[in-house]
């Protein structure tokens, strides 16, 4: 996430606070491009590293862990990396520091920079579909 706000925050342009949004134009097709090339790998990561994480816990166990230990296992690493978004990237990086680096150019000091409230509410979303996420990787490691 740090790397790709780097490059461009634009290319995170749909999580950011709807007065931010409407005040810049909408992603180019180049924007896009470098948006799937750094969120593929992202997403790729978000449901890899839980899952091995609960083929160890299966290998570990000789095979005997339950699904509520795979389905808690894949959920608390899901959950990490949403909690360390909310905390370390949202609230401490754009809400509290706000650098130059995370500023859209066209919304300098605009309200959404601070809008904690917005952060939680996709971390909120976030750990809805960690539970998502991790119900599907326990059952595809213990029923698979």
């Amino acid at each position: 996430i740090l790397g790709s706000l780097l490059q461009s925050p634009r290319l995170w342009l749909q999580d950011f606070p709807r007065d931010i949004r409407d005040a810049v134009p909408p992603k180019t097709p180049q924007e896009k491009r470098a948006a799937l090339a750094w969120g593929i790998p992202y997403l790729l990561a978000l449901v890899a590293v839980p899952a091995v994480s609960c083929v160890l816990l299966q290998r570990e166990s000789a095979g005997a862990a339950s699904f509520a230990a795979l389905f808690l296992n894949a959920f608390g690493v899901l959950f990490l990396f949403n909690l360390v978004d909310l905390i370390v990237i949202d609230w401490l990086l754009v809400c509290g520091m706000t650098p130059r680096f995370v500023v859209i150019p066209g919304t300098e000091g605009a309200a959404g920079y601070k809008d904690y409230r917005h952060h939680f509410r996709g971390f909120v979303i976030g750990t809805i579909l960690s539970a998502v996420v991790a119900l599907l990787i326990a059952a595809a490691v213990r029923f698979v």
